[in-house]
Formats: C-alpha cells, sequence, structure tokens
C-alpha cells in the first residue's frame, strides 16, 4: 500500500507541475516532434490515447508502465507510412523481456526515414542531380514494475539523434507512467504519463560553418576566414497524458472498451479525445477513435494534419496450444486533412 501511495503521489505532483508548464505563446516552438509519432497500430488506432490500456513493447511509445503486463517475452515490428504521397516512413522495432514475476525491461529503436530529397544550391536552386536523405533515430531502454497486478510503473531513457551529413543534433528525454487497474474483471483503468521530458538540442557541425573576407586585410594580402554560426538551442515537446477506460464485458470473452483521454502540451494546443474497442474472444479486436484540440477554430487550422478521426483492427493467432504463444497483426489508419493519411501496420511475436 504504501508502495502504491508513494508512486501514485510522486505521478500526480510531476503531472501538475507538467499542467501548468505550458504557455500559449509558445506553440511551436519544440523540436524533435518525431518523438509526437506514434509507429504501433494498436494504439494509433486510438489516436495515441490508450494511456489506461496500453500493454506489451507499444507502451515505451505511449505509457511506460504498461511494458510489464507482457507474458515472458514481446517482439514487435511495426511500418508507419506518413502521410500517404510523401514518401515518409517510420519504422519501429520494440523487445520487452518479462524480469522476475512482475518487472520487465523493454528496448525500442525507431528511424524516420524520409526518402531522397533532391540537394539544391544557390546557384542551382533546381537541384544540382544529387540527393541526400535525413538521419533521426531513437532508442530507449525502459523498466516497469507491476505491484499485486493492480498498479504499474516505470520510467524509460530514450537518447534522440537528428542529422544530414555536416550538421547533427543529439538528446536525451525521459517518460514516465502510472497505471491503475481495478474492479471484479479488471474493468477500470486509469492512466497517467509524462512523456518527453530533456534537456535541450541544439544544431551544430560544419555546415553550420561560413567563410567570409578578412576584415583586416594585413599588408594588402585578401583571404577568407571561416566563422562558426551558433545554432539556437530548442526544447523538446513535452506533454502529460491522463487517461480512464472501463470495460463491458458481453458473455465471458467478448467486451466492449470505452476510454477517454486527455493530452496537455507543452508547446502546442491541448487535446481530448474518446474511442471505442470491441474484443472477440480475443482474437479480433475492432476501434475507432476521434481526437480533437482545444481552442481550435474553424479557420485556425494552421498545422493541424489529423481530422481527429482514426480506426483499426488486430488479429490475434495462437500458434501452440492453449494460446501461450500469439502471433498478432494490426492495422490503423488516421485520416488527414491533406495527402491521403497515415497507415500503421505492425507485426507483433509474444508468449
Amino acid at each position: 500500500m504504501k508502495f502504491k501511495f508513494y508512486s501514485i503521489f510522486t505521478l500526480v505532483i510531476l503531472s501538475a507541475c507538467m499542467a501548468y508548464g505550458g504557455n500559449p505563446d509558445r506553440q511551436g516552438q519544440a523540436g524533435a516532434s518525431e518523438l509526437l509519432m506514434n509507429p504501433w497500430a494498436r494504439s494509433s488506432g486510438l489516436h495515441s490515447m490508450s494511456t489506461s490500456s496500453v500493454t506489451g513493447v507499444e507502451a515505451m511509445r505511449i505509457n511506460i508502465a504498461g511494458l510489464s503486463r507482457i507474458k515472458n517475452f514481446e517482439v514487435g515490428l511495426t511500418n508507419c507510412k506518413l502521410y500517404t504521397g510523401t514518401g515518409m516512413n517510420l519504422n519501429s522495432l520494440g523487445l520487452g523481456f518479462k524480469m522476475g514475476k512482475s518487472g520487465a525491461l523493454g528496448v525500442e529503436f525507431a528511424s524516420l526515414d524520409f526518402g531522397q530529397i533532391p540537394v539544391t544550391t544557390v546557384n542551382q536552386p533546381g537541384g544540382t542531380g544529387g540527393t541526400f536523405s535525413p538521419s533521426f533515430f531513437q532508442l530507449g531502454v525502459g523498466y516497469s514494475l507491476t505491484y499485486a497486478n493492480k498498479i504499474s510503473v516505470g520510467a524509460l531513457v530514450r537518447f534522440v539523434s537528428e542529422s544530414i551529413q555536416d550538421v547533427s543534433s543529439s538528446g536525451v528525454a525521459i517518460d514516465a507512467g502510472v497505471q491503475y487497474v481495478s474492479g471484479t474483471e479488471d474493468n477500470f483503468r486509469l492512466g497517467i504519463s509524462l512523456r518527453n521530458i530533456g534537456s535541450p538540442m541544439e544544431f551544430g557541425g560544419e555546415g553550420l560553418t561560413v567563410r567570409r573576407p578578412n576584415p583586416d586585410n594585413a599588408g594588402g594580402v585578401d583571404y577568407e576566414l571561416s566563422y562558426d554560426a551558433r545554432g539556437a538551442s530548442f526544447e523538446l515537446p513535452s506533454m502529460l497524458n491522463l487517461g480512464t477506460s472501463y470495460d463491458y464485458y458481453v458473455g465471458e470473452e467478448n467486451f466492449i472498451r470505452g476510454l477517454a483521454n486527455f493530452t496537455s502540451n507543452a508547446f502546442s494546443k491541448d487535446q481530448i479525445g474518446a474511442g471505442l474497442e470491441f474484443s472477440f474472444r480475443k482474437l479480433v479486436v475492432l476501434r475507432a477513435s476521434y481526437k480533437t484540440d482545444l481552442g481550435s477554430t474553424d479557420t485556425d487550422t494552421r498545422g493541424i494534419y489529423y481530422t481527429g478521426l482514426a480506426g483499426g483492427a488486430s488479429v490475434e493467432v495462437p500458434i501452440t496450444k492453449g494460446g501461450s504463444s500469439n502471433l498478432g497483426l494490426d492495422y490503423a489508419y488516421r485520416s488527414t486533412s491533406v495527402y491521403k493519411g497515415t497507415h500503421n501496420f505492425t507485426l507483433r511475436f509474444s508468449f
């Protein structure tokens, strides 16, 4: 009970600090926005609002506390086709290992693929004929612990890197989360997660070096000097998620899950949404959700790519008797105001 009390107390205090840390005047000033992208299909079908119910390796992207609710081992491989038509893809690999009866260790690697971008210069704005591709990747390591099957807590450290040939930036982000489960059949769930808390990042490298004539050409000799231009630092897109869900059982194995979630963004508008999941014998799951930005108007849509609608489905295929090992296939679609939506595909294996 003391463990439960102190865990919830700590998360509530941190949540309060985070909730008042945002400022509408700072909207759009954060960088490393790939930290907000979700490659996993199950939670993407719910617009990443499964703070209270997410489990397994994809919990490392939504609420690390859910990682410890895996069986023994879980591996997931996913591909997210961002804004279909742009050629951008977000790929991720996640591994989760049970440690003891109640703990779990997880590792997630994610990489953002921009495709091939034409090289342009001041003298050749139409392109030089060459191409380049930025390298954006993340590596996260997290640990989660479940106490008395009722409360789970966890923390994750994520290394972030962004670079092109001669300019790069790196940083470290920290996530923390808690999930609480109650009810005769674990019907009621409550989740809190803090994400992307870290130090500012700053770009640097030879690409920011410029050459200018020497202002003091002693002896009448003209030559150039190299000057290093310092890039401005930028914050990580910190956020607080508060979510709850309730499962209504139809029979012994089928249930309908209703969920709601509130997101407080430090550098963008807050969001609120709700979703539904229908699970048929834990073999087929259907999802639908809607999320909106608070304070948005019909004329104030700059930077809002998603229209608010999302949906998806999952199929669980037992590969051993008794269902101790499963193969999962997940798909999600999120509609966008431009391009042709975002598609997520995930392959999971657990035993």
